[in-house]
């Protein structure tokens, strides 16, 4: 009689065998219920969620009222470097921020020593307080290495889900001019060790998402 090399081995073979022989039993499958609540107010929603998410969300009337904001809380950051995505709307939320040295995503890629960086968003999802960005923003970094992310939106770009958000930005061509498309929903956290949380372990410990109702 052949000694077998590994009796465990075919343990294991011979019960798949032998379960693949048997008819399943009939299931039914569960309802398929919603994951996430109904969204009946996105602004509403998004202002919601983004607190849960530990999130600043700022919403103001007008694109001025934005960049007037926008300088108030660079006024708080410590002195050094701003990247900024070099955008028109971008530049001129900017100019009201004083003498803060900045540093322009046409420029290059942000520096370690970036204080905190200023984008766009493609979109907003409501139902999660999420923040869709692209590589547009000025590369995969600008969203990462500063440790403070200030996103400048207005309320058109608010879409109840992601499935909505990113037909959004499919249809005006972002998801074909980019390499690369990011969702964040709050700030960077991780609590890996000892269960312990810690935010900016692998990017910005604080989002700001700033939210004008006119768009410009």
């Amino acid at each position: 009689m052949a000694q077998v090399e590994n009796p465990a081995r075919e343990r294991i073979l011979a019960r798949i065998r032998a379960a693949t022989r048997s008819v399943p039993s009939s299931r039914t499958a569960p309802d398929a219920r919603p994951i996430f609540a109904p969204v009946s107010g996105p602004l509403e929603r998004f202002r919601a969620e983004c607190a849960a998410n530990a999130t600043e969300c700022i919403v103001v009337e007008t694109a001025s009222e934005r960049g007037r904001a926008l300088a108030d809380l660079l006024g708080g950051i410590p002195e050094g470097e701003i990247f900024a995505q070099d955008s028109p709307k971008v530049r001129r939320a900017l100019a009201l921020s004083g003498t803060r040295q900045i540093r322009w995503s046409s420029e290059g890629a942000p520096s370690e020593n970036s204080q905190a960086g200023v984008t766009l968003a493609e979109a907003l999802v409501a139902q999660t307080g999420s923040v869709v960005v692209s590589t547009a923003c000025g590369g995969r970094g600008a969203s990462l290495v500063p440790p403070v992310h200030i996103v400048l939106a207005d309320t058109s770009q608010l879409a109840p889900d992601l499935p909505a958000a990113m037909e959004t930005i499919r249809r005006n061509g972002t998801l074909m001019a980019c390499s690369s498309v990011c969702v964040i929903t709050g700030p960077s956290r991780t609590a890996d060790i000892e269960k312990i949380l810690v935010l900016g372990a692998h990017g910005p410990r604080r989002l700001v998402v700033l939210i004008s109702r006119e768009s410009d």
